[in-house]
This record gives C-alpha cells, structure tokens and sequence, in this order.
C-alpha cells in the first residue's frame, strides 16, 4: 500500500543562488524572495528553495502526508529508525520527521497541512511539482532504503542485460513515482519534474521555453517507465527541469515492471540520457 504522500518542495544548492533564482522564475513561472543566502522560488502547487553551495546537490526534499490516517501509519513505520534534525527552514512544522538516506540526502515528511496557493500566471498553464531523481552510486541500498525503511513502492526497474539495477522509479500515492533512482559514477541531484494537465498545456509550455530563449534538451518524448509525454531543459548549474503530462496513475497492488536497459525505455519516441 502506498505511503499515500506527495512531494510538497525541493531544497538544492547552487553557487549562483540569485541565477538559479532566475531562471526558475522566468522559466517555470515562479515568484522569488530572498531566504538566508538564496531564494525560495514559488509558483502554483511548485516551491523550489535555493541556498549557497555545490552544484547539484540536494539540501532536502519535502513530502507531505495526504491523510491524518496516513500521518499515522507513517510515523509507527519510521519509530525505530534514527532522525534526522529537522531543517530551519522546515521546523515551523513542530511534527515534522527527517530521515537521511544512504547518500546522506534528507527526507523531510510532515503530517496534512494546508498548502499556500500562489496565484496562477495567466498566460502559463499548471504544472504542480511531482518528482525528482536522484544519481546514486549505491543504488541497491538506496532501493532498501525508500522501500524497505521509508515504505515507497517500486513501479518499474531498470536492469542491464547481466540482471544490474540500473534505474527504479518508485511512487509514495497512485501517480507512478515521485523519486526516480539512477546508478552514476557520481552521486548528486539530478532533475525536478513539473506535470502539466495535458497536450494542449505542453504545447503552451514548449511555446514559452521558445519565447524566453531556453533551449529544450531533450524531448518531446515519452518515457517507458510512467509513460508520461515530457521535455527537459537545464538550468545554470546543469540540472534538469522537466515539464511533463499524462503520468500513469497505477491501480494498488500493480506488480512492478521490468525494463531493458536501453534509451528505448527513457524515451520510447528517440534519443535518451543514459546516466552509466
């Protein structure tokens, strides 16, 4: 059963906080106000914060639970493992469980609470943030870890013709996943996914990309694993950012897929980026 949880923000470093700021601000739409030595970017149903430090790393992602029964479950779940401190800019929240992973990222989770909508931009459609992947060097205990420890479900592995994991998509309520795993020789933050409603908002999406001179880098496509229609652009620090629509929404009890390691199963249209 799924963790019944939707990722709620992302935290990432960058040596350049106010160019990382514009660029999300001007590509995806979003506000920007100073906080500490960076920013906190938000849009509608997408806050993205950005402090000083390496490139490409993950300060903490945040995840909230979508039902006081589902708060519950969560916290009886994680009562044994070791807890992390609660990030400043998350302790508000005076119930909120952090974790680290085996890569030392933090995972913050934090019982229902009423999300702040910001107003919408008129000439852009929605896009509510819904993943993020993750490089990883030790992707089997990585895998443990989310499942085993934190109670994400796996949706679909990726593995090379001699059975090696390669890649895992893992879901944390019915959309396919909210985390995406990737074996790399380097272990880092990799992409954010913003999911659109439909063909017609990609479209208007794509359209903006062109207006404002950023250039997609890969896509349009569809991924195997999720079957969503996506693009990606970079940022100023070499993240991806992706746009993305018609994500599967899995049934509960959906036995985990198997893919071949191959740039078929990333995009099923063309081209892809293999990270090993």
């Amino acid at each position: 059963m799924e963790l019944q949880a939707s990722l709620q923000s992302l935290h990432i470093t960058s040596p350049d906080p106010a160019q990382a700021a514009r660029f999300y601000s001007g590509t995806y739409g979003m506000t920007q106000i100073p906080a500490g030595d960076g920013f906190i970017c938000r849009g509608p149903a997408r806050t993205l914060q950005l402090s000083k430090g390496e490139a490409s790393r993950l300060k903490y992602a945040h995840y909230g639970l979508q039902t006081d029964a589902a708060w519950k479950a969560f916290t009886q779940r994680v009562k044994g493992l070791e807890h992390h401190p609660v990030p400043e800019a998350m302790s508000a929240c005076k119930d909120a469980i952090a974790l680290k992973d085996p890569d030392g990222n933090i995972m913050v989770f934090t019982p229902p609470v009423p999300v702040k909508v910001e107003g919408a931009s008129a000439a852009l459609p929605p896009a509510t943030l819904q993943h993020f992947g993750m490089r990883t060097t030790n992707l089997p205990a990585m895998l443990a870890f989310y499942t085993e420890q934190l109670g994400f479900v796996l949706s679909d592995a990726v593995k090379d013709p001699e059975g090696v994991l390669r890649a895992c998509f893992l879901r944390t309520d019915a959309l396919h996943h909210s985390l995406a795993l990737f074996f790399a020789p380097v272990s880092c933050f990799d992409h954010q996914s913003f999911e659109a409603p439909d063909w017609q908002s990609m479209r208007v999406w794509g359209d903006h990309m062109a207006a404002i001179k950023v250039p997609i880098v890969w896509g349009i496509g569809r991924h195997g694993p999720g079957n969503d229609v996506f693009f990606m652009v970079r940022d100023p620090d070499g993240n991806l950012a992706e746009i993305s629509a018609e994500i599967e929404h899995c049934e509960p009890g959906r036995p985990a897929g198997q893919w071949a390691h191959e740039e078929r199963t990333l995009n099923l249209w063309g081209m892809a980026f293999l990270r090993s």
